[in-house]
């Protein structure tokens, strides 16, 4: 009895098996590889390419936030290294690596203005809005 419950098993086991191949065996992998590049790999290159534009954008006179959290202005800039001025006749030289953003000297960020998204109504109206003065 229980050799005839186990061989019904192996045989339903051997068809199901069989039948699930191919892509859909490597559906869960490829889920895994786009949930990952969504979550993962793609805001960390969008940071990595912010910080790139800061590095490059910093120039003398600015007021910097180190990644350390010293705040300075910087009153020198060479290849790799910039010179910040800590305080009052203390300058020391640090990597544009450790540069975490721009602000005022009281410490807050510099407001990055965004530019503003034109609306399609916008767009429809102004001309309307034109052609309404050429007929009066």
């Amino acid at each position: 009895m229980f050799s005839i419950v186990f061989n019904a098993l192996l045989a339903a086991e051997e068809t199901t098996s069989s039948s699930g191949g191919g892509i859909l065996g490597l559906l869960p992998l490829i889920l895994i590889f786009v949930v990952m590049y969504f979550l993962l790999l793609r805001p960390q290159r969008k940071r990595q390419k912010e910080a790139a534009a800061l590095q490059s954008a910093i120039a003398v006179n600015d007021s910097v936030l180190l990644t350390n959290g010293i705040i300075g202005v910087v009153t020198g800039i060479e290849d790799r290294y910039l010179w910040v001025e800590i305080a009052e006749g203390v300058q020391v030289q640090v990597m544009k690596g450790s540069v975490g953003s721009r602000v005022n000297m009281d410490g807050t960020p510099i407001a990055q203005p965004k530019p503003a998204k034109k609306s399609k109504k916008a767009d429809k109206s102004a001309p309307e809005s034109s052609s309404d003065k050429d007929k009066q």
